[in-house]
């Protein structure tokens, strides 16, 4: 395929992914509920029927059927799409998951493996409920044998997704819906696909790091235009791939800095920002202050925009953040 540059919305972006992978690699498939006909509840996979026919498919609503024909279909040498339409519907097909896809190459002794890509989407958006805006990554990112990637940028909805689908083990893609129509940027499309894996630079700064993930780093790049303002120059660093996690990205950037702060959508209690921050710290890499955690507190997901804008870290509160945190690393600041 040439490469070329186009206009699209990050929606497009993922469709125009898909529609690569299925026109180049025979052997994908791509199926989940109302990924078919409808083309998807948000849209991304509209048109993708018509053009591939029976290789793109609805299923009934049973994640565990969608992601356990995934894994059978992968081990007899297909390579599924398969689409949780919200992440927290994963949960109850977590065994699929956890104990079949990731453990196939294990226990076959490297005879099979799973090149399963599960496309879904997590977060808040307005009018979500507790059951259908958690960011749950650290829960996959915890399990050996499973990818992480989240996608922020209309390039890397397409980039993450065709490395994804081209790698031998099984990749988790997660979107955020709030990213899906929220305007248009160019792509590169065409080009050659990445390995999973590495971090990127989104803002140089010489102060404080900043690494975040998801949707959160348009936020965090808010705060980081506040900041400026204020003397402080961030650099912020968009993790992209969350297992296998880019530390060497992140340490490079702190060994500059002395300063770190990480800011994700998640709960902090168990999340990967605590694991960034202890491997840091094992690191031995010299700061100038403790490290510091931005993230939901432990709390349900509220149903009315106004309480989940309590909850859920704004550009603001990520900016106060960075400004205690440099204020005790000694930096005079406006």
């Amino acid at each position: 395929m040439p490469e070329t540059t186009t206009s699209l919305t990050y929606a497009e972006a993922v469709n125009a992914a898909l529609r690569r992978a299925l026109d180049e690699r025979p052997e994908t498939l791509l199926f989940g509920e109302d990924v078919g006909e409808p083309g998807g509840v948000f849209g991304v996979t509209k048109g993708l029927r018509k053009a591939f026919g029976e290789r793109v498919f609805d299923t009934p609503i049973s994640e565990s059927a969608i992601l356990g024909g995934a894994i059978g279909a992968a081990m007899f040498g297909r390579r599924p799409i398969a689409e949780i339409m919200w992440a927290d519907f994963s949960l109850v097909a977590l065994d699929q998951l956890v104990n079949q896809a990731a453990n196939v190459r294990y226990v076959s002794r490297g005879r099979l493996s799973a090149p399963i890509t599960v496309r879904t989407q997590q977060g808040n958006a307005p009018g979500a409920c507790a059951q259908h805006s958690q960011s749950l990554e650290a829960l996959f990112a915890h399990v050996p044998g499973l990818w992480v990637g989240m996608p922020a940028t209309h390039q890397d909805a397409y980039d993450l997704l065709l490395s994804a689908i081209w790698c031998d083990d099984p990749v988790i893609v997660i979107e955020n819906r709030t990213l899906y129509h929220a305007g248009r940027s160019d792509v590169v499309v065409g080009g050659p696909v990445a390995p999973v894996g590495g971090a990127a630079i989104r803002r140089p700064g010489s102060d404080v790091t900043v690494l975040t993930w998801g949707a959160m780093q348009h936020r965090v790049l808010e705060a980081a235009d506040a900041l400026a303002c204020d003397g402080i120059d961030a650099e912020v660093i968009d993790a992209r791939w969350i297992r296998p996690l880019d530390l060497d990205a992140v340490l490079a950037s702190v060994r500059r800095t002395g300063r770190l702060v990480v800011a994700h959508e998640a709960h902090t209690t168990g999340g990967v920002g605590g694991e960034v921050l202890a491997a840091v710290a094992e690191s031995g890499v010299p700061l100038r202050c403790p490290p510091v955690r931005v993230g939901a507190p432990p709390a349900r997901i509220p149903a009315a925009p106004v309480l989940a804008a309590a909850v859920v870290p704004t550009a603001e509160l990520i900016a106060d953040a960075v400004r205690a945190t440099v204020r005790r690393a000694g930096l005079v600041i406006a």
